[in-house]
């Protein structure tokens, strides 16, 4: 094997022994995780928001930010149920670039996975303690999940995960909501048939482990554009593309049909102001078509302190280093405009 094994790293359960959560945060993620399940299941009609950065770089902006959030959220939770993103892992379309703080704890420094396992899990510990928001990651790595299963309330799947076998098996083994992507070339099938295969039990390997699952009824859809043979952007967040899932939905014995319209990447082309409109759009689709206004069940928007892009030696506090990402000022007035028109 043309592989160098650097070192042994710890088991999910060492870590967690080392760095365990209290009661009361335990407590705080079943009372959201059920919430996040009413509104999926269709019990609660209120739009779950998935929000935050492109990617968790550094945890005092991070941290600062959900903070903020959670101040909103509060004159929202009527209405409108957040769940911040602290994605810690980042797929790359080449395989080059910064990975995200599971790699690289420090984006200036060389990758360190140790430190990397470490720094997510207390970043993720910190967001509840100080916030009291139970947060989503981006299950890049299957089998990595098991250092956070404690404290996610939401898991995605990337698009180019979405048809990975190991990533559909893991998902219905898993007690949280699960939304799968449709993939980079835009087949709805392919999110479809990873839907279908989440929902169902299955007997697969593990962490070491023969593993038996009964299937997670709370994966779901999310639409997130793609890009056609020409390597053009193309959305999919229009009324008639709502409409086609109502019916790719409908061809299939499925629980729990549901969407989050992802505002960014290719449904924005990734011009990150486009969020806005993207986001009151669906809104305004779901309010034309009760059968859209039933799949619709939230939005994942890319934002963080500061306006945009900058590279990862950029130096400014709060700003993305990998895609660009709505500022604070224009989130928290987009958050309170969907509340108002909800």
């Amino acid at each position: 094997m043309n592989m160098q094994f650097v070192r042994k790293l710890p088991l999910a359960e060492e870590i967690k022994t080392q760095y365990p959560v209290t009661a009361e945060m335990t407590a705080l993620k079943v009372k959201r995780d059920a919430e996040i399940k009413d509104i999926l299941s269709g019990k609660s009609d209120k739009l779950i928001l998935v929000i935050g950065p492109c990617s968790a770089e550094h945890e005092d902006s991070v941290i600062d930010y959900i903070t903020r959030l959670a101040r909103v959220a509060e004159k929202v939770s009527d209405k409108i149920f957040i769940i911040p993103r602290i994605y810690t892992n980042k797929p790359r379309t080449t395989g080059d670039g910064y990975k995200g703080m599971l790699h690289q704890p420090d984006p200036e420094r060389d990758e360190d996975m140790l430190k990397g396992l470490i720094s997510i899990r207390k970043m993720h510990m910190r967001a509840i303690k100080e916030t009291g928001l139970t947060c989503a990651d981006e299950m890049l790595y299957p089998e990595n999940h098991t250092y956070l299963s404690d404290m996610l309330s939401y898991v995605a799947i990337g698009a180019r995960s979405v048809e990975d076998q190991q990533h559909r098996l893991t998902a219905s083994g898993l007690n949280i909501p699960v939304g799968m992507k449709n993939p980079t070339g835009g087949d709805i099938s392919v999110m479809m048939n990873s839907i279908t295969a989440a929902q169902h039990p299955h007997t697969f390997i593990y962490g070491g482990w023969e593993t038996r699952c009964a299937g997670n009824p709370y994966a779901h859809a999310i639409l997130r554009g793609y890009v056609n043979k020409h390597g053009q952007a193309m959305p999919n967040y229009h009324y008639e593309d709502l409409i086609h899932l109502c019916e790719s939905y409908a061809e299939r014995d499925l629980k729990n049909p549901g969407v989050i319209v992802d505002t960014n990447h290719s449904n924005s082309g990734k011009q990150y102001l486009e969020q806005v409109r993207i986001a009151k759009e669906v809104l305004h689709s779901a309010r034309h078509s009760s059968e859209i206004k039933q799949l619709v069940k939230g939005l994942m928007i890319e934002s963080y302190i500061e306006d945009g892009a900058q590279k990862p030696d950029g130096g400014i506090y709060g700003k993305s280093i990998t895609d660009p990402c709505l500022g604070w000022e224009k989130t928290e007035r987009l958050i309170l405009d969907l509340a108002d028109l909800l």
